[in-house]
């Protein structure tokens, strides 16, 4: 049966991020808790975990895997390059609810799926998996449910969408979450800057950081 782990206790939760670093670094998924749900988490270098994270939540290679960070200055060793606009939108709400789609580095050995040479990537406010984020570097990232089927906020839910949870190799229990929208998402690969998604951070508020944006009907 998988380890699961109580996060509330202090103590728990310090040897608990040690082992999920550990087991991280080592090519194991993690289910642990996001901004607003219960995540997989994988190395995002290693591309049998990645691939694994995909098969337990249904998918393919043909989909997208995000990236997850601990802070700004760790992007700039995963892309190619970022402009100014990069630097104002992870100023203005980083930590937190925005995903910014850059060109990846090509110099960088990872598979996140048909991403085309792009790289999705977002700093979680989540501290629980900050701290993560810390001790293991990049990770892949992508919430816990199946096609079609609602994000798990607990334990509980995560079971019902994704089926029995033995194939985890730990689980970070950090109770009920806070349902919130998505991340929006914003794609910077080309000269406009352009709204893909719609989601905690909202339209005007990055107008008026870029005034610029495009938004997708």
């Amino acid at each position: 049966m998988t380890n699961v782990y109580r996060c509330s206790d202090r103590q728990e939760r310090e040897r608990a991020l040690g082992l999920a670093a550990t087991l991280i670094n080592r090519g194991g998924v993690v289910l642990a808790p996001a901004d607003s749900s219960y995540a997989l988490i994988a190395d995002a270098f290693n591309p049998d975990a990645v691939g694994e994270l995909l098969k337990l939540k249904g998918r393919d290679r043909s989909s997208v895997v995000p990236v997850l960070v601990a802070s700004s200055t760790t992007v700039s060793g995963l892309v190619y390059e970022m402009d100014s606009n990069a630097h104002l939108l992870m100023d203005a709400f980083w930590p937190g609810e925005l995903t910014l789609i850059l060109r990846s580095a090509p110099t960088l050995a990872w598979d996140l799926g048909a991403t085309l040479g792009t790289v999705s990537v977002r700093m979680p406010s989540s501290a629980l998996l900050l701290e993560l984020l810390e001790r293991t570097g990049p990770v892949a990232a992508m919430s816990a449910n199946r096609l079609g089927l609602p994000a798990p906020t607990s334990l509980a839910q995560a079971e019902q969408v994704l089926g029995e949870l033995e194939s985890l190799d730990l689980i970070l229990d950090d109770g009920e979450l806070t349902p919130s929208p998505p991340s929006s998402i914003v794609d910077l690969t080309s000269s406009t800057p352009t709204l893909v998604r719609a989601g905690g951070v909202t339209v005007d508020q990055i107008r008026a950081v870029i005034s610029d944006l495009v938004v997708l009907e």
